[in-house]
């Protein structure tokens, strides 16, 4: 038999016993009737699982029923035969495990750590406001803002290409490699955020100073975040933003601003560099040092395996770069739409009032319970695979739970977005427009994560980088209201992308 036929049960790699006959004497009703009505009864269990009758087929062979003994006793030509008869009588039966582990569940905790983790860097900015006061420019923004935002918009995309990538290594079982990724990655993004916002010219000389500190905190965080650190990182942003309260109520001199954004950076850096393999390599060349007769002959005290490539280390399994690029591009389009949520006014030429910061935060803090309902709605699919008997109930099951799920998120994201307005000074109000709009974001973000989960990244990116590219041609060419643009744009990319999801929805291989 081939070894593709082989049954496996749970704990075990050999095949199943087939249940011996009673023995006993000539009135035991064992003895009587058809053979084949007893062997069905004794392998009932086994025949109602199986999924083809070759299945049977082996488990017969690995009891030693040979074709002349099944000749003699069934009257069937072989195995196969025999197997056949056996799945056609018993009807199936597909009895579901005592205990399904959820790989879906997860710590609701965990999720809003992560969203605070999200939206604290935030608070960097209510530190750094009086040093970033300057001239405004010709949208009656100080001209420090389209510096950060230069830098800003690359540490979004990069950040979105390197965590996929970082990740993917994560999910081969691959730690170290994950970590080269990050080694290599995290330096370049940082580089690459700090000279975009270098050719930004005539911004204050702090916001070039300011707009490095951001890359460099960028880049330390993605190691943190993708490598699970959430609760690090949490305690290197104490400082910032502790002192960002504390200057809500109280003027504070500039070297303490200045010290305490630095600190957290410096603090962010530092524990960044102690979870890479760099702080792991050293850490083992110290410890070979100082038990340096243990060193094999003709190596040196450290040897650095980050260097070697992942193709010489790992064989043709590691991820392709081209798989990462539309996370970057889903992280551009979904950024430049929260940018517009907070801005787009002034950048159409509003009054700089009009600064909707409150949406912005509101999206970014709705990130933890987000995550949390997409493996709420990821853990629904697993049960509905099980309970659901047909395609359409299936899919009508997930609609369910899709519309669910959906709606609770909106709900937490109107929540924020209410608590923002009325606790963030002179805010412009949460009007009918703004509102829907926030939660029209909040559907194109989190159905286009759903997509991301379900493999179908690549529409998810087209969907949202057209309508950020549509929404900055609008700007440029001054074309409608600009909150009428943003509403607009907003309703056409949530209805394509729930419609992406409403296809996938009743295909079961989505969901796996």
């Amino acid at each position: 038999m081939s070894g593709s036929l082989w049954l496996r049960v749970p704990g075990g790699d050999t095949l199943p016993a087939i249940p011996r006959p009673r023995r006993g004497g000539p009135g035991d009703p064992g003895r009587a009737g058809d053979p084949m009505d007893q062997l069905a009864e004794r392998l009932d269990g086994l025949i109602a699982a199986a999924v083809h009758p070759d299945e049977i087929a082996a488990v017969l062979e690995s009891d030693g029923m040979t074709d002349e003994h099944i000749r003699l006793t069934y009257g069937r030509h072989d195995s196969f035969g025999l197997a056949e008869e056996l799945y056609a009588r018993v009807p199936r039966a597909f009895p579901e495990p005592e205990h399904v582990p959820d790989p879906w569940k997860v710590s609701l905790a965990a999720c809003l750590l992560r969203g605070v983790v999200f939206a604290l860097p935030g608070l960097a900015y209510v530190l750094g406001a009086p040093l970033l006061e300057g001239p405004k420019d010709r949208l009656g923004l100080p001209a420090g803002t389209l510096t950060l935002l230069a830098g800003a918009l690359i540490g979004w995309v990069w950040d979105q290409t390197l965590s996929h990538r970082a990740y993917t290594w994560l999910g081969l079982g691959d730690r170290a490699a994950a970590g080269r990724t990050l080694l290599v990655g995290a330096p370049a993004g940082a580089l690459l955020g700090i000279a975009a916002a270098l050719t930004v010219p005539g911004g204050p000389p702090f916001s070039y100073a300011f707009a490095a500190g951001q890359a460099l905190y960028v880049g330390a965080a993605t190691v943190l975040l993708v490598l699970g650190r959430e609760r690090v990182l949490l305690a290197a942003l104490g400082p910032m933003a502790a002192g960002a309260l504390l200057a809500l109520f109280t003027d504070l001199p500039v070297p303490v601003r200045v010290g305490l954004l630095v600190a957290s950076l410096l603090a962010a850096c530092a524990l960044a560099v102690r979870e890479l393999p760099v702080a792991r390599g050293v850490r083992a060349g110290l410890r070979r040092i100082r038990g340096w007769s243990g060193h094999r002959p003709g190596e040196g005290p450290v040897r650095w395996r980050m260097l070697r490539g992942a193709e010489e280390e790992y064989g043709p399994r590691g991820p392709r770069i081209g798989d990462s690029v539309p996370y970057g591009m889903f992280g551009l389009g979904t950024g430049l739409l929260v940018l517009y949520a907070a801005l787009g006014e002034v950048l159409a030429g509003g009054p700089a009032e009009a600064v909707a910061a409150p949406s912005a935060v509101a999206l970014t803090l709705s990130m933890g319970p987000a995550e949390w309902l997409l493996h709420r709605f990821r853990s629904g699919s697993l049960a509905g695979l099980r309970a659901a008997r047909s395609p359409r109930r299936f899919w009508l099951r997930m609609l369910g739970t899709l519309g669910r799920c959906l709606a609770a998120y909106l709900v937490v994201l109107l929540a924020l977005g209410l608590a923002g307005t009325l606790l963030w000074p002179g805010a412009p109000g949460l009007t009918g427009i703004r509102a829907s709009t926030l939660l029209l974001l909040g559907a194109v973000m989190w159905t286009g994560l759903l997509l991301q989960s379900f493999g179908a990244v690549r529409p998810a990116a087209v969907v949202c980088a057209s309508a950020a590219l549509a929404q900055s041609l609008a700007l440029l060419l001054g074309v409608g209201q600009p909150r009428l643009v943003q509403l607009v744009v907003a309703a056409a990319a949530a209805v394509v992308l729930g419609a992406l999801v409403c296809l996938l929805l009743g295909r079961a291989t989505a969901h796996r």
